[in-house]
Formats: structure tokens, C-alpha cells, sequence
């Protein structure tokens, strides 16, 4: 692998290629539908109905623009069927139940979603002939977090205390199995498929509505002019804007496409070390940019266990894919604030998304 500068997306690469997104209602998935539209793809996507009411899915009109296929992750035979008909060249796997607390409420859905859902993937994969790429998003939390004040690399033991983080260390390793057993980059001329894993921080910006995450919690307090209640105002997170770790993807998706096994591995997307803030920090920030009053107060009820402190080492994607983070933590938050006050001024969302997406691409 050779050494890149830092790039954006080949808009040429892109423009007409069939590209299968798993989780396409979601927050994330509608950012990456947003941004491979952009980029003149031909998208497919397979998800459940948005998760949330707003939604950016709906909100952006996305299905307009795309093929989209509404059915679940843990139906292994409605998924191969979607994957044989569509004949996508390139998939990526983002739908998950991403939640960390909700995995606590409902284990079982936690893993049949993100262990079966990625088993039921990756065995459409081995049956359909015109995938040549696959991406696996997983997370940070895969990680066996040790609470340690260095970054993980993309080798470190994988773990996870609670179920979600657990589960998605699973299917990181189930990944590697199938990496191994089916798609092993020593005899990729002969099957021609190359499958990587992405992990990337806390993800933010505009049109997330999730429950019990920090930025959308702070959005519905302030519509509702009420306090935003902070779980765990000390803990440590690599914050980051979705574009970032989407940004990732796609150069990782070009570079295992045109050069195959030597990509075909695990991949950290993650934030300058300056962005690396506390939770305490974040909603400080956004009360002063928001103003009319915006405040916080510490919730006091006992919490559920999650990590305290979290870094990721990007400096691989740095080396060998020319990636690196571009946006500091405040001109993300400021994308959001800008986001929320669209909203609230009922301009066109889509439009909004877009401006962003072309700004981050151009440096600004």
C-alpha cells in the first residue's frame, strides 16, 4: 500500500456505479444517500421504515432518488433476493440496532440485528456474483475498552461490556471469518471480492432524532424549552461529524474496488485529538451557539454502565487511504446549530444537507 495525500471522493468512480446501502432510513444511511446522490451513484437501499418521527429520510425526500426497499436485516432470504436483483458492485452494511442503552431494554434484538443481520450479509455476498466490494460499519465500542488515555489501533483486542458493543465486536470477528474462509485476499483473483471493516467515533450532525444521544436530546430540550438533562457530563467520546467517517468509506470502498486484497482489513476513522471533548464540554458549547437560555442540568439517577473514556487511531486511514478529519468539533456543532435553526425556520432540509456536504468537500 502506498502512502496518499489527503483526498475527496472520485466523483468519475462514482458517478453510475450500483451501490447497495443496508440501513438507508437511518440517520448515517441518509447522510450516505445524500452524499453518494451528490456523487451521480446508482443507490439501492434496504432498511426498515425510518426509525424516528422527524426523520432526515423523510424530511429530504430521499426515496425519490433512489431504489428503496423496505424490509428487515434478519430476513436472510428477503435480503439475498433484494442483493441478486439489484446487482449492486458495492454494498455497505450499516443497518444495526445502534443504541447502546436500548441493547440493555432488548438484548435479543440487539444481536439478532447485528450478529444475524451481518451473517445474513455476508452469505448473500458469497452467492451473488457482482459484489465486488463490501464494507462492514461497525463502531469505536468494539474495542475491549480498557479506559486507557491512548487511541486503539485497528489490532487491539476486541470486547464490549454491554450488549451493542459486544454484538458489534461479533461481527467484526465474524467479518474476519468470512474474510478468511470465503473472500481471503491471498485468492482474491479467483473470487474477486474484497471485505473490510470501518469503526468509527461518535457520530453527529443535523437529522439525528435517536433516543438518549446527546445531540438530538439537546435539540428536543431547547423546541421544548426545557433543560436538557446530561447523563455523563465527564465521559470522553472522539466526536465527529458524519461526513468524516462517510468520507472514509467511500475513499476505502474506491480503493478496494480498483486494488482489492491489499484494503481488504480493518479500518479506524476517528477525530483530531483536540476534538476529543467531554460530554459536559459539548452541551456548553451548543447553549452558548444557540442562546434564548439554552441550559443543561446533571441527571443524578443512577446510570447504566458506559465508557468513560474512548480514542481511535486513524493513522493508518491517514497513510494509506489519504483520509484525515478536516472539520473541527466546533464547525461540526455548528453545522448542527445551523441544521436546527433551518428547522426551525422550515427551510428546505435537503438543501441544507447538501450545502454542508459540498462546503466539507471543498475545505471550508
Amino acid at each position: 500500500m502506498e502512502t496518499m495525500e489527503v483526498k475527496n471522493p472520485d466523483k468519475k468512480f462514482w458517478e453510475g456505479k450500483k451501490v447497495f446501502i443496508t440501513g438507508h432510513t437511518g440517520f448515517k444511511g441518509s447522510w450516505l444517500c445524500l452524499f453518494l446522490n451528490y456523487l451521480k451513484a446508482d443507490i439501492y437501499g434496504y432498511a426498515l421504515a425510518p426509525p424516528t418521527k422527524p426523520s432526515l429520510y423523510k424530511l429530504c425526500n430521499i426515496d425519490d432518488s433512489i431504489h428503496s426497499i423496505i424490509s428487515d436485516i434478519r430476513d436472510g432470504d428477503a435480503l439475498k433476493k433484494s442483493i441478486e436483483k439489484s446487482k449492486p458492485e458495492i454494498i455497505i452494511h450499516m443497518a444495526a440496532q445502534p443504541l447502546v442503552r436500548l441493547s440493555y431494554i432488548d438484548p435479543v434484538l440487539t444481536y439478532q440485528t447485528n450478529i444475524m443481520g451481518t451473517i445474513n450479509l455476508l452469505e448473500s455476498v458469497r452467492l451473488t456474483k457482482s459484489v465486488k466490494v463490501v464494507i462492514n460499519v461497525t463502531t469505536d465500542k468494539c474495542y475491549e475498552n480498557k479506559e486507557w488515555i491512548w487511541p486503539y489501533r485497528e489490532n487491539e483486542p476486541l470486547g464490549g461490556y454491554d450488549p451493542y458493543s459486544s454484538s458489534k465486536a461479533c461481527s467484526e470477528i465474524i467479518t474476519a471469518a468470512y474474510r478468511h474462509s470465503y473472500f481471503n485476499p491471498h485468492k482474491y483473483t479467483d473470487h474477486g471480492i474484497a471485505i473490510a471493516t470501518a469503526r468509527a467515533g461518535n457520530v453527529i450532525g443535523g437529522g439525528d432524532w435517536a433516543n438518549e444521544r446527546l445531540i438530538p436530546d439537546f435539540m428536543r430540550a431547547i423546541f421544548k424549552g426545557e433543560k436538557i438533562k446530561v447523563r455523563n457530563p465527564q465521559a470522553i467520546r472522539p466526536w465527529q461529524h458524519v461526513l468524516e467517517p462517510l468520507t472514509g468509506y467511500l475513499i476505502l470502498a474506491e480503493k478496494l474496488y480498483t486494488e482489492g486484497s491489499k484494503y481488504a482489513d480493518a479500518w479506524n476513522f476517528g477525530p483530531k485529538d483536540d476534538d476529543i471533548r467531554t460530554v459536559k464540554w459539548i452541551v456548553e458549547y451548543l447553549c452558548h451557539k444557540w442562546g434564548d437560555n439554552a441550559e443543561y442540568e446533571i441527571d443524578k439517577e443512577q446510570q447504566l454502565h458506559e465508557a468513560n473514556y474512548l480514542k481511535l487511531d486513524w493513522s493508518k486511514a491517514k497513510a494509506y487511504l489519504g483520509w484525515q478529519p478536516r472539520w473541527s468539533l466546533e464547525k461540526a456543532l455548528d453545522s448542527v446549530i445551523e441544521f436546527a435553526e433551518g428547522l426551525n425556520d422550515r427551510r428546505n432540509i435537503k438543501e441544507i444537507c447538501l450545502k454542508q456536504i459540498m462546503e466539507y468537500l471543498n475545505g471550508q
